[in-house]
Formats: C-alpha cells, sequence, structure tokens
C-alpha cells in the first residue's frame, strides 16, 4: 500500500470505534497489513460457516451482517456504513463465521488478514490490550440493547430501529428534518426480530400520526424526534 493509500486508511482506521485507544503510529502498523477490497451491490463478503481470514471496515457503501435460522429464515444483525467494522473476532480466534455478510450497494471494504493481525498484536502487546479494551466497550454495548430489547414491545423495538437509521442516514441535515431509510418492511422485520405484517400494521399507525411516509424499498421519516414518543 503506497504512503498516500496508508495515509488514507490511518484516517479511516481512527474513525473506528473500536480502535479508539490506539495512537497514531499504532494506527499505521495496522495500515500496513490492510488490504483495500471493493464488492458490487448483493455480492457477499462471507458466509456464515466459512474461516475467519480477515475482519472489514466499511469505507464506502452500506453492508448487511445476516443469520440464518435452520427454517431458512434470516434475522439482520446489523446495517453498516462508513466507519464500521464487521468480523472483528476474526483478529483473535480464528472461528468459523458465524453470521453472513453482503454488500447492500457497491461498497468499499478495508481487509485486516487475520493471521497479518496476529502476529501484529504478539509483537506488540501494549495493542493487544488496547484491542481487548475496545471489545470489551462493545460487548457491554451489546449486552445493555440485548437486554433492552428483551422488555420492549414490537411498536418500541421498530420505533427504536428507525431512530437509529435516522441517526445514521442523517448526514448533514439537522435533528428535526426528515429523513429517508432505503430498507423494505422484510429488513426492518428482520432487525426488529418480528414479522413483515407487523411491521406494515406499525408503520401504517406512524403514517397515519404524520410521523413517516412508507414508499417501495424505502420509508422516510418526517419528523424524527416524534419517534421517541413510540419507544419506552
Amino acid at each position: 500500500m503506497g504512503s498516500a493509500e496508508s495515509q488514507t486508511a490511518v484516517e479511516l482506521l481512527e474513525s473506528v470505534a473500536l480502535f479508539a485507544d490506539l495512537e497514531e503510529g499504532e494506527l499505521e502498523r495496522f495500515s500496513h497489513v490492510a488490504v483495500p477490497r471493493t464488492f458490487p451491490a448483493g455480492t457477499r463478503v462471507f458466509h456464515e460457516g466459512d474461516s475467519s481470514d480477515a475482519c472489514y471496515i466499511v469505507k464506502e457503501g452500506s453492508f448487511r451482517v445476516t443469520r440464518e435460522h435452520s427454517d431458512g429464515r434470516a434475522i439482520t444483525l446489523a446495517t453498516l456504513g462508513p466507519g464500521e467494522i464487521f468480523g472483528e473476532l476474526a483478529m483473535l480466534d480464528g472461528d468459523s463465521r458465524s453470521a453472513s455478510a453482503e454488500a447492500l450497494t457497491d461498497g468499499e471494504l478495508l481487509a485486516l488478514p487475520a493471521n497479518d493481525v496476529r502476529s501484529l498484536l504478539a509483537r506488540h502487546p501494549e495493542i493487544a490490550l488496547k484491542l481487548v479494551a475496545g471489545l470489551v466497550r462493545r460487548l457491554r454495548a451489546a449486552n445493555v440493547r440485548l437486554s433492552r430489547q428483551s422488555f420492549q414491545t414490537v411498536p418500541s423495538r421498530v420505533a427504536g430501529i428507525l431512530a437509529q437509521l435516522s441517526r445514521d442516514n442523517r448526514d448533514s441535515k439537522g435533528p428535526g428534518e426528515e429523513v429517508t431509510i432505503r430498507m423494505n418492511q422484510t429488513d426492518l422485520a428482520q432487525l426488529a426480530g418480528t414479522s413483515r405484517e407487523s411491521v406494515s400494521r406499525f408503520l401504517a399507525e406512524l403514517e397515519r400520526a404524520g410521523v413517516v411516509r412508507s414508499g417501495r424499498g424505502r420509508v422516510t421519516v418526517l419528523d424524527p424526534p416524534k419517534l421517541r414518543n413510540y419507544i419506552y
């Protein structure tokens, strides 16, 4: 990777919460093993059950992480955009993938090969300690989300997801301005762990209240702050 590409990689790594404790020189060590990769929309980055050979950071585009049930149903675990990381456990355990990942749009990723990362961590244990601290923060945050969702009703879960996606897609818009989320009702249902029919009924309720406007493959949140009224 050339010096310009390496600097771009460092800037991307700086935006990743998992690497928040790392100094610039430590980020540069990661950039030296990073490999840019492109994925057209609809292609898989990896499949559930594959060997964990790398973790990935989103540079451009949108990616989805899913897990399949034995009956063929798929549950969306996360929808990821620039600066977000996935497959990070590959850096430590090398176990098989517990989920699948695919590109929702044409996208670019920065791959961190697992063997190279583990060699780096073996040579620099101080980096390994900082990385473990970052992973613990992510685990704690995930536990909080799971605990909260287990007590939420379906409308509350869907409203919470819409609120989060609104924040993720806000860009330069103000907090009260409308935001369009390009996601269909099936994907929303997977994120909320419920049926498409339940999502459809709740979206109709929000539409009657003037909070959202539904369209084919998208939901426009007309008044994002009002979603808080449905989260409890």
